[in-house]
């Protein structure tokens, strides 16, 4: 018999596993010449893999678990060993000697802080919705991403499905809560790709960017300050609801969040107002925020309170150096919430 959601405890992540290197430059150098790498700093990175780590390091009181596939190689045991150090499960990633574990070079030049970033997709284009281990999880929620980067999962099989779709229905069948995360792709090729996941989708946790590119609806640019389209925030929401999404659509921006419940409920909470200075990386920050919301669903929390945490953990992750590890315990970042206050959402 299948798990009650009540019965269910737990996170499980899947898809995009990748390991951010840094690396300072001296000059940008033209073709031929020589530039120094000062510096390297690993980090763990990817959407799948994100989520999992900052749901670890927010504390989360209830069992983490991550799917995927990583290369037999550095990378690959830097990630599984990074997992281990913050109690995430690593039962459901795959170990290939056939490609490399996916990295990104991020060429950040020293003094300006001007970065070029270099992937390699690797193992990730490997990944099939065979490799998540639904049928043997027990989690409340599954959270993966993302469309457009996995050229297996992103292949249309005969019946006109994509694998993330396959995925996304298999584990809604199995009785866990789904979510999606996605990344920025060209406008329409982000639309074909997340369009059909939305009807096997209990969430959708986005940025601005991405909801409007998946409802067809057009959001003006949004500052930290300043001016904020949120009737078109609220109404992207809205249209991905309209498009399947079952029962809650959470789209975040700079300036703060907005959530639009299946019932036509809209909640909005405004961003930590950190000052400039104690801001150290933004990368990263997106996925700190929809782990604090998905740790706060996941606890059944009002939604009020679960854009609360997601703003705090993206506020004590842009104080980090690297993709995950500003984010602290959940109190501590809402300790945030109550030093520096929040942003005007009216």
């Amino acid at each position: 018999m299948t798990p009650s959601w009540q019965e269910r405890a737990g996170v499980l992540c899947a898809g995009c596993i990748v390991v951010d290197a840094a690396k300072v430059v001296d000059v940008w150098p033209t073709p031929e010449r020589l530039a120094m790498i000062e510096s390297v700093n690993l980090s763990t990175g990817g959407p799948g893999l994100n989520m999992a780590v900052d749901l670890a390091r927010l504390g989360a009181p209830f069992p983490v678990g991550l799917a995927g596939v990583v290369g037999d190689d550095d990378h690959g045991r830097f990630v599984l060993d990074e997992c281990a150090a913050v109690g995430v499960g690593t039962g459901g990633v795959r170990v290939t000697a056939d490609a490399a574990t996916s990295f990104t070079d991020a060429m950040v030049l020293k003094g300006s802080g001007v970065r070029t970033f270099f992937h390699h997709a690797g193992a990730n284009d490997l990944l099939v919705p065979d490799d998540v281990p639904l049928g043997a999880s027990s989690a409340r929620v599954f959270h993966c991403g993302s469309p457009g980067i996995h050229a297996a999962m992103d292949t249309v099989d005969a019946a006109g499905d994509t694998g993330w779709v396959r995925l996304l229905r298999a584990a809604q069948t199995a009785g866990l809560r789904t979510n999606l995360e996605l990344v920025g792709l060209d406008a329409l090729r982000l639309r074909d790709l997340a369009r059909p996941c939305l009807p096997h989708l209990d969430y959708l946790v986005v940025n601005e960017v991405e909801a409007s590119a998946t409802a067809g609806v057009e959001v003006k640019a949004v500052g930290v300050d300043g001016a904020v389209d949120w009737a078109g925030i609220e109404a992207a929401a809205r249209g991905c609801l309209d498009l399947g999404v079952g029962r809650l659509v959470v789209v975040h921006c700079p300036a703060g969040a907005v959530a639009v419940a299946k019932d036509g409920t809209v909640h909005r909470h405004g961003s930590v107002r950190l000052p400039p200075e104690v801001i150290r990386n933004a990368t990263g920050a997106g996925d700190a925020f929809a782990a604090g919301v998905v740790l706060g669903l996941h606890e059944d929390l009002p939604v009020e309170d679960c854009l609360r945490l997601g703003v705090c953990a993206a506020a004590a992750n842009l104080q980090g150096a690297g993709t995950s590890d500003g984010v602290v315990p959940a109190a501590d970042c809402l300790a945030l919430g109550t030093r520096y206050g929040y942003r005007d959402v009216t």
